[in-house]
């Protein structure tokens, strides 16, 4: 190993396998970059950062959350073990540890339960429930109801 110290109380580690570890002394960070081309960051409150050579990205929060960035989706997973992720066009799917399921979109916001109720909300603030039973409950923007029953066709309400 050759370690090289500066000036600035910087110091930087070459190992026999071509590993570079350098330490930033001011912001206490550590930068080590493996011959592989993966590049770790460790600062000082316990948050890494990897960086791959494809682009890709993962920090790991002191609190357990990790963040997953590659190919423009992100992924998100809670210390509580809820996971969000948000695709390249926005879209976002948030998986609860309750195992309920809310996807987001430009066109609407979805509420998925356990118990097979669907929960939707459209852009143009009109309200849909369907029911695992197969009723529907469908609410206009102003939140008045126009629908409640059983429906054969779904899609076909004023809502959609």
């Amino acid at each position: 190993t050759i370690t090289t110290r500066f000036y600035n109380g910087d110091v930087k580690k070459v190992k026999p396998d071509q590993t570079v570890i350098y330490y930033y002394a001011e912001a206490q960070t550590t930068h080590t970059t493996y011959p592989n081309g993966v590049e770790v960051v460790q600062f000082p409150n316990k948050q890494t950062e990897k960086f791959h050579p494809d682009g890709s990205k993962e920090t790991v929060f002191p609190d357990g959350t990790v963040t997953q960035l590659k190919g423009g989706r992100e992924e998100i997973v809670f210390s509580d073990g809820t996971v969000v992720i948000v695709k390249r066009n926005g879209d976002k799917t948030i998986l609860f540890s309750n195992g309920q399921k809310e996807i987001h979109t430009a066109q609407f916001k979805r509420r998925e339960f356990p118990d097979g109720t669907v929960k939707t909300v459209y852009c143009n603030g009109c309200q849909e429930t369907k029911y695992a039973t197969g009723r529907i409950k469908v609410k206009d923007e102003t939140g008045s109801i126009i629908l409640d029953g059983k429906w054969s066709h779904p899609q076909t309400h004023r809502c959609a």
